[in-house]
């Protein structure tokens, strides 16, 4: 029996089940993207498949619509998948583990992907009715917008017809999203010499963390613990001498990282001395926090008489040197939106190999100098400790519109619904409007959603009132769209 077969609105939720079922992390979405073609083809509806495996689904407008300008409804397929330390989930193979608790959707030790499978749930739902009144639809998903916004740096848009394109990929119910930071995922890469090491083997892991969304949540400061874990070896070396082995943690560049472990070899006689630092940073911590970082914890582990082929000297400490110093977190705030970060730094992956330590960082701007200059300044630092740098991915940031029809429509809309007046808002994080609006500038963008928590997280849940509410919200943008 399907889990959240009896929530309203039943179709939205009953295809956002069907989509749990599929696994679909970024870069693994040809099933999902299938799926949604076969989804098509079964009501006789057209679609196009590219090679990015981005899909176009086409319905023709209800009566009375059927001459209306085409609406593009828009969502991407793939989601980030985080699981916790401990779960067994594999995200290749299994479906998300779907429960309900105190109004919420959620999945057993994972991540949901409401980010952004609501969006896709709620567009098929529009693509399958036959009551819900409308202008001819253009039903846009895409792929691998979590790492890199692939599949829309891929799309040709030249082939929709529509100029209003409704984005349904904003996690805050109430808000208008008309404009985004732009964004560099930027790789720097720590040149490391190695040398056979004898001693003590000491494990330190950096955990429990909340994480969360590095451009929608980084305003709330949680704590990234591979910088936690570059203030802690830095602590250490002041007592003790150590030789790092290796150092990893984190999932995507842009989430705040919950763990990082480090492996290093010290003198046997140093270990109650590195274990007592670490119990003293993990009381730090807690009174920095204050309480916000409730799970964090700090954990030692110690091998004797051990002998592994560490980083040398002078290797370890340019990689200390690199995680104590690097940037992170809030940059700077809007000049003119209150309390809109303007530009952020996040360094969400740190991965080891035997001839380098890799750092993966996610640079956030709305203004397009501010994230050429973080770029610039994160070289600056590369270049400190020997590391070359390059650039994955960029996408461009979406300029606000105060003239934007749809938006003011919305605005409308909005208000009779709901008696009080929406926010029209810029986000901090990467949206997929500005890569659209790179190849259309034409199009008239707005993005919107219900509330989704703890995105790109173990801790990840959908509000059902509120996926009920923007539903209806949709139908009553469509319908006004005659």
């Amino acid at each position: 029996m399907a889990v959240l077969g009896n929530i309203e609105p039943k179709k939205v939720f009953q295809f956002f089940e069907e989509l749990c079922q599929i696994p679909h992390g970024t870069f693994d979405t040809k099933r999902i993207s299938d799926h949604c073609v076969k989804f098509a083809k079964d009501r006789g509806l057209e679609v196009t498949q590219d090679e990015a495996n981005n899909v176009i689904i086409r319905k023709g407008g209800t009566a009375g619509y059927e001459d209306s300008e085409p609406v593009i409804l828009q969502g991407h397929l793939d989601m980030v998948c985080v699981k916790t330390p401990d779960s067994t989930h594999d995200f290749d193979n299994d479906p998300l583990d779907l429960y309900v608790e105190d109004g919420f959707v959620k999945a057993k030790d994972t991540s949901l992907g409401g980010d952004d499978g609501i969006a896709v749930a709620m567009a098929m739902a529009v693509l399958d009715s036959d009551d819900i009144p409308h202008p001819p639809i253009e039903a846009v998903f895409t792929t691998d917008e979590e790492t890199g916004m692939g599949g829309a740096n891929a799309i040709d848009l030249s082939v929709l017809k529509g100029r209003k394109l409704l984005n349904i990929d904003s996690e805050i119910e109430g808000i208008l999203t008309a404009g985004c930071a732009g964004g560099i995922s930027m790789i720097a890469e720590i040149p490391v010499k190695r040398e056979e090491r004898n001693g003590a083997l000491v494990t330190l892991d950096v955990c429990g963390l909340q994480g969360g969304h590095s451009g929608i949540e980084i305003d709330k400061q949680r704590g990234n613990a591979h910088k936690l874990m570059g203030r802690l070896l830095n602590e250490i070396t002041k007592e003790a001498e150590i030789y790092l082995v290796d150092i990893t943690g984190g999932s995507k560049d842009n989430v705040i990282s919950m763990s990082s472990v480090a492996n290093v070899v010290i003198s046997e006689a140093d270990t109650e001395k590195v274990v007592k630092i670490a119990n003293e940073m993990k009381s730090v911590w807690d009174n920095e926090f204050m309480g916000d970082e409730p799970t964090l914890e700090v954990k030692v582990d110690v091998k004797e008489s051990a002998s592994a082929n560490a980083c040398d000297r002078e290797s370890t400490d340019k990689l200390i040197n690199y995680l104590v110093i690097c940037p992170n977190g809030v940059q700077a705030f809007s000049r003119k939106l209150t309390g809109l970060v303007e530009s952020s730094l996040n360094l969400g992956i740190v991965e080891t190999t035997d001839e380098y330590i890799k750092a993966g960082h996610m640079i956030r701007s709305s203004v397009e100098s501010q994230k050429q200059f973080m770029y610039k300044q994160m070289n600056c630092l590369a270049k400190m400790v020997g590391a070359k740098t390059y650039i994955t991915s960029e996408y461009p940031a979406w300029q606000y519109n105060p003239n934007s029809e749809l938006c003011g429509l919305m605005e409308n809309i909005y208000k009779e619904m709901f008696h009080e007046a929406p926010q029209v808002f810029a986000v901090h994080a990467g949206l997929e409007c500005g890569l659209f609006l790179g190849k259309r500038a034409d199009l008239d963008c707005v993005s919107v959603g219900p509330n989704l928590l703890d995105v790109h997280s173990f801790n990840e849940k959908v509000d059902i009132a509120s996926v009920e509410r923007t539903w209806n919200y949709l139908k009553a943008i469509l319908a006004a769209l005659k």
